[in-house]
């Protein structure tokens, strides 16, 4: 890959991996302090979960997953058990994203847009269901890739000489 080392190649996937996170907390932090959640503010909120999830999932496609078999040991399985379980949670969450959205259209929101229009407010009376499905499948994402990073991390600094 671009005639870089092994190494540098690992280094750049754990920094990415590694910025990624702040984005996540950044993200959260927007939904938490916002007083009411109106399309404004998860569009706003949106755009750096999609980054940090970019910045995740890019190298987890590009250089992880590749190499798995070449590297299959316990603590790869650990690793790639707790990243899956995490992308898991994601699915889980994504589909109350997706019913969030469905219910936009529904209600021409997309057409007629009004950004102080709150997400409890568009007519689906399953709405706090769906809001609850994100925030179990968000926290359980970060939970998971958590548990990922530090095995990730452990792993990094251990194959690469670092400890």
């Amino acid at each position: 890959m671009f005639g870089l080392g092994e190494t540098a190649i690992a280094t750049i996937v754990a920094v990415s991996v590694t910025l990624s996170f702040p984005l996540f907390l950044y993200g959260a932090w927007i939904m938490i302090d916002a007083e009411a959640v109106t399309w404004g503010v998860l569009v706003h909120h949106l755009k750096f979960i999609l980054t940090g999830l970019t910045l995740t999932t890019v190298p987890l496609l590009g250089w992880m997953a590749p190499r798995f078999l070449e590297q299959l040991n316990g603590f790869a399985a650990l690793h790639a058990f707790l990243g899956l379980q995490a992308y898991a949670m994601l699915a889980f969450g994504a589909t109350g994203i997706v019913r969030v959205f469905r219910a936009k259209w529904r209600h021409n929101l997309y057409h007629d847009y009004d950004e102080d229009v709150l997400l409890d407010e568009i007519g689906d009376e399953n709405m706090r269901f769906w809001r609850r499905r994100i925030r179990i499948g968000v926290f359980g994402y970060v939970f998971f890739w958590l548990l990922a990073y530090v095995v990730g991390m452990a792993r990094y600094l251990t194959k690469y000489g670092i400890v």
